[in-house]
């Protein structure tokens, strides 16, 4: 239940505390007051879109909290990895560059994730569900949301799911057979380009390194030729140095054992000194580069690079081009044996596609069944006698018989007036007639879904007299069972809530305001008055507006069961 709302700086609402009850919460006031303004943050809490037209002029932001109680969103919170409270916080500031945050009990959240939680506590019926009940695209997913049909679709998205996956390959492998010359062309030709190059991984860092090694020959046979002659050549070479100090040192230590530490170091120092000669002795006679040598290096490092510019990859990449080259030729070549593999696959597929559509149609024809009947009896109830309502299932019209949905085309059906045959709605139905459709559907719906509160905005339009109190008897009604909240212009509706808010804007010092102000009984009796009279609240009208409350009471404790 949606128990307090704030609202901040949106639109011409400076700062409003509304705090709903369970039943039936009803708002009115004058056209363009304000009170979209209230289901506009509603939405937006809920993580509807937003922009920065919501911010109220002059404000850097806006800020809209809602308090829900006795909700059940514990598998959301385990889903976000985030603790559940008794009392459910949400919060949602939009700043005045159209950015936006978001909020639950305190920690940030996506959008997204805002919208995922909001599923679970709140229905919300704005002012174009009705011409959204026109788009008979629309239709099936209302039957399927009846139906409880989840086992089913999951069956046939598995199904389809399989079909489409053989089909993409079919078209993969089903070439004309002019591109496939071509493409076996190109193949052919990589093939025969990469597999000349004879790639070895590794082998062009090898060729840098050696190419660099001659390109640098000269200085670094200069540079080993002096370490060689330092090391070993020279009159008083390192090794022939260190060979004397380490006789002496000997010759010492065998007087003063202290030395012979230092006899030992000094043999490793020779042993480290004639292993150092003896490799760069072996690179300097190594430098021995012919002119072709070097040639065929810098040839074979251009191949790889060229062959690399071309391919767009590494030369890792390049190995891993032949054998996808080779793979797909191999593809080719023998497509005419895979494609009749995958002809049998697919027929075999579509037949389980099948199977699985029949079994979601049997559902849906059985739920339609269901849901017409529910829907003609909520329409009776609502003033509508003579109506006739169907669910129309026709095979889908598609190529297969079938898409993404099902084996299905659904709509809805309606006929308003006795001995007039069933149409299509957007032919069929007046204003009217579509608010109290749409709130058959509704209250239909609520039977089965789990979310706690109920908002209407505006579903009165084009309805009046006797159709808008059956109207508002309905949501008093549905109200008995979870909380509703409802824009109204209609006294008979009004009339029958268990809380009723007045919305009024003002204008002072320069700027416009709307307050959002819970009504007692004299303060209902004077906005029912209003709304039956206009500016002229008289006696009389007063006197209908406490006979309307007297009235809706009545109906209220007899739970409906006869009109008021």
């Amino acid at each position: 239940m949606l128990s307090d709302l704030h609202i901040e700086n949106v639109a011409v609402i400076s700062e409003a505390e509304v705090s709903f009850g369970p039943g039936f919460n009803v708002l009115t006031g004058e056209t363009g007051a304000g009170k979209s303004i209230v289901i506009d943050s509603i939405d937006a809490v809920l993580g509807g879109r937003v922009s920065r037209e919501l911010v109220r002029r002059g404000a850097q932001s806006a800020l809209v909290s809602a308090v829900f109680t006795d909700c059940d969103a514990a598998e959301w919170f385990r889903d976000n990895d985030l603790e559940p409270e008794d009392e459910l916080i949400l919060q949602r500031r939009i700043t005045a560059d159209g950015k936006s945050s978001a909020r639950v009990n305190g920690v940030p959240v996506t959008a997204q994730q805002l919208r995922t939680l909001s599923a679970l506590l709140l229905d919300m019926h704005g002012q174009n569900d009705g011409r959204q009940l026109l788009d008979e695209a629309r239709h099936l997913d209302y039957l399927d949301r009846f139906a409880g049909d989840e086992v089913e679709r999951a069956d046939f998205a598995a199904a389809y799911a399989r079909f489409r996956e053989i089909r993409r390959e079919i078209e993969r492998l089903s070439l004309d057979e002019l591109e496939k010359v071509r493409l076996t062309e190109r193949l052919q030709h990589q093939c025969e380009e990469l597999t000349a190059a004879k790639l070895r991984p590794g082998e062009e860092a090898e060729l840098t390194a050696r190419r660099d090694l001659m390109r640098n020959s000269e200085k670094l046979s200069v540079a080993l030729e002096g370490a060689y002659a330092a090391l070993y050549e020279a009159d008083e070479s390192a090794i022939g140095q260190t060979s004397a100090a380490e006789h002496f040192v000997n010759t010492a230590a065998g007087m003063a054992g202290e030395l012979r530490e230092a006899a030992d170091e000094l043999t490793q120092a020779r042993y480290l000194l004639e292993d150092a000669a003896e490799r760069v002795n072996d690179l300097r006679e190594s430098l021995s580069f012919s002119e072709e040598e070097y040639n065929v290096a810098e040839e074979r490092l251009a191949l790889l690079r060229r062959l690399e510019r071309k391919y767009g990859c590494d030369e890792a990449g390049l190995v891993d081009a032949l054998e996808e080259a080779k793979t797909r030729l191999e593809e080719l070549e023998s497509s005419a044996d895979l494609l009749q593999q995958l002809d049998r696959d697919l027929e075999r597929a579509g037949s389980t596609v099948l199977a699985a559509g029949a079994k979601l149609t049997a559902k849906r024809r059985s739920a339609g069944e269901a849901l017409a009947e529910r829907v003609k009896r909520e329409l009776r109830d609502l003033s509508m006698p003579s109506v006739q309502f169907l669910v129309e299932l026709r095979p889908r019209a598609t190529a297969d018989g079938f898409d993404a949905t099902g084996c299905d085309d659904v709509r809805f059906l309606m006929s308003a007036n006795a001995g007039a045959p069933p149409g299509r709605l957007s032919h069929i139905a007046s204003g009217g007639e579509m608010s109290r459709v749409m709130l058959a559907l509704k209250s239909v719906f609520a039977e089965r879904d789990a979310v706690g509160t109920l908002v209407f905005d505006e579903i009165d339009t084009g309805v009046s007299g006797i159709a808008a109190q059956r109207v508002g008897e309905k949501m008093a009604l549905l109200a008995a069972h979870r909380q509703l909240i409802c824009i109204t212009h209609l006294p008979q509706i009004a009339a029958l809530a268990d809380r009723h808010f007045d919305i009024v804007k003002t204008e002072r010092d320069g700027g416009t305001y709307t307050e959002v102000t819970p009504l007692d009984h004299a303060g209902r009796a004077r906005e029912l008055a209003r709304l039956l009279g206009g500016d002229v609240v008289t006696e009389t009208t007063l006197q209908t507006a406490e006979e309307q409350l007297a009235a809706a009471e009545r109906f209220k404790q007899r739970g409906g069961n006869e009109h008021a």
